[in-house]
């Protein structure tokens, strides 16, 4: 007779997990009463559940991810893989992250959640928590993803785009890895099996923000940034570039700090199609006397999470940190 396989679900709170309270929703279930609700799951699988905080995903931080990461590390050789449910609001940073702290892993890795808690009778949380541990338990499931309404999404490709509907989420400049259809997985790209041991990494470094340029945006603020912040990442307009207003005080910023191993990245608040300064003057001078790291395709959350990473492996050396944000994980970066 054939083993089941063995799931681990690592719970962290968020509306899956949430009850009405005086002050409005807040995580109140645990993850053996989430599981109560969708009984005939553990008929075929067995399902083992660890707790590990129980917080609105607002709450989000870096401490987390490595909380998640110390679990699965310690766990990885008991389980075929690993489904955590996460509020939706910042699942995308989530999942990103646990890509990079968490290489090369031929099991999968799952993130999901609900837009309505799983003791409601229309909600969400019944089929995302099954499909999940269905995907995650399949021998073709590996890498980090997120499952969530029907689509299986590369860990690094997600983002949440409507704030209430079921289909919250979509997979951004890069296809669906695959979907599930009444239990059933529907596999659009192979996943790659990986020859190289898998890699825990169970810290980052979080002295980054986004600055995120608006019309009229005041040179005074680049000066204040780069003082207290190791990593600058630059929301531009379009495919990128930096406002003539901007120029002088990014120049004097960039030569003063830039030395000191002040990392700064050039991104795009257009969703699709990602930024390429070469195409306008104003972008084009500013990353050739640089060598500007731009983010291209890739989405904000794994810009900034794959930044995290590469400063708590390199610190300042610029050089290796830019070669390792333009080195591919889990499909993050396809353009260049």
């Amino acid at each position: 007779m054939k083993r089941k396989p063995k799931i681990l679900l690592i719970c962290t709170g968020g509306t899956i997990a949430s009850k009405k309270k005086s002050n409005g929703l807040a995580p109140g279930m645990d993850g053996d009463e989430l599981l109560s609700y969708i009984p005939s799951v553990r008929e075929k699988i067995d399902v083992d559940v660890v707790q590990i905080c129980s917080i609105d995903s607002t709450n989000m931080a870096p401490e987390y991810w490595t909380m998640m990461v110390d679990v699965i590390e310690k766990n990885y050789d008991l389980y075929n893989g690993f489904v955590i449910c996460h509020g939706t609001d910042t699942m995308a940073y989530t999942s990103a992250a646990l890509s990079y702290m968490i290489q090369n892993t031929n099991k999968p890795i799952v993130v999901t959640g609900a837009q309505k808690p799983m003791d409601l009778e229309i909600t969400d949380a019944k089929t995302n928590l099954m499909d999940s541990i269905v995907y995650a338990a399949d021998e073709g499931s590996r890498g980090v993803s997120i499952v969530f309404g029907g689509d299986v999404i590369a860990g690094t490709r997600a983002k949440k785009m409507r704030a209430r509907s079921f289909n919250a989420f979509s997979s951004v400049n890069f296809p669906n890895l695959a979907v599930i259809q009444e239990g059933k997985i529907i596999r659009y790209i192979p996943q790659p099996f990986f020859e190289e041991p898998v890699k825990f990494t169970r810290k980052v470094r979080d002295s980054i923000v986004v600055f995120k340029l608006i019309p009229g945006s005041k040179p005074e603020l680049l000066e204040y940034l780069f003082q207290n912040y190791d990593c600058l990442v630059i929301e531009s307009f379009g495919v990128g570039g930096i406002p003539e207003k901007l120029v002088d005080a990014f120049y004097r910023q960039m030569k003063q700090w830039i030395s000191k191993g002040k990392i700064v990245v050039m991104a795009t608040q257009v969703v699709k199609e990602g930024s390429n300064m070469e195409i306008y003057e104003v972008g084009r001078k500013v990353k050739k006397d640089f060598d500007l790291i731009e983010a291209y395709d890739m989405t904000l959350e794994a810009t900034v999470t794959k930044l995290m990473y590469l400063m708590e492996c390199f610190g300042a050396d610029y050089h290796a940190v830019r070669e390792g944000f333009y080195r591919t994980v889990n499909f993050d970066l396809l353009y260049r």
